[in-house]
């Protein structure tokens, strides 16, 4: 019987982590977990609660108060829920997008999230894709990848999201956003984005989307034996 492991994506914005983690975890019927969807919910919360993030005892009430939870449907797909209130399309408003960096570089909600996403993986046969997966929330993860694309391929990839859901934004709006994210994911004090020396890079700038499965797969099944 093959042994469940753990699958660590990281990379920068818009390089197609959460397609390839979805897809992957579709393949081994493990559980997909979108980190950064966590965080997105954390700073729609503050958004919406107008926290103060100057105001360290705010931020950490706000956190301790937001109901965030992890929830399995009847299909096997993982969804963020602040309370009872599942959150999909407010996790991508210009809003969040332009404030989600900001929050995640906060040591408090990053200690905060990294512990909900380690007792997620306590049961094995995970996907979970983010910036410090392998670095940070599973330094021992059997399988490790940085997935990175060209700044063009991403800006394309993020403008079309974006008006597939009625998000009036420009190219040039979208590259702005993307390399203000890059800086502050990559020069954080807490939890930076980096590759680590046993992550496998792939560059998906030229892959489909079958392509960059296949690759990961092959890799996740060697481990699995």
């Amino acid at each position: 019987m093959a042994k469940r492991i753990i699958v660590a994506i990281d990379g920068h914005s818009a390089c197609g982590k959460s397609t390839l983690a979805k897809d992957l975890a579709e393949r081994l019927h493990y559980l997909y977990v979108d980190s950064g969807a966590m965080y997105r919910a954390a700073t729609f919360n503050f958004l919406s609660e107008k926290i103060d993030l100057t105001d360290d005892q705010a931020v950490l009430s706000a956190l301790n108060h937001m109901g965030l939870s992890l929830r399995i449907d009847a299909q096997g797909q993982s969804g963020v829920y602040l309370a009872e209130r599942r959150l999909v399309d407010q996790l991508r408003t210009p809003e969040v997008n332009n404030l989600v960096s900001e929050v995640s570089a906060r040591p408090e909600v990053r200690s905060f999230l990294v512990a909900m996403q380690q007792q997620i993986g306590k049961q094995r046969g995970v996907v979970m894709d983010g910036r410090d997966i392998g670095s940070v929330v599973f330094p021992d993860a059997e399988v490790k990848i940085f997935l990175t694309a060209s700044i063009d391929v991403r800006v394309q990839r993020r403008y079309l999201e974006a008006h597939s859901k009625g998000l009036k934004m420009s190219h040039e709006e979208v590259r702005e956003n993307l390399l203000h994210r890059d800086h502050i994911d990559s020069t954080r004090s807490t939890s930076p984005l980096i590759k680590t020396s046993d992550a496998v890079v792939i560059d998906n700038s030229n892959l489909t989307r079958k392509e960059q499965l296949a690759m990961v797969e092959a890799l996740a099944c060697l481990r699995m034996q």
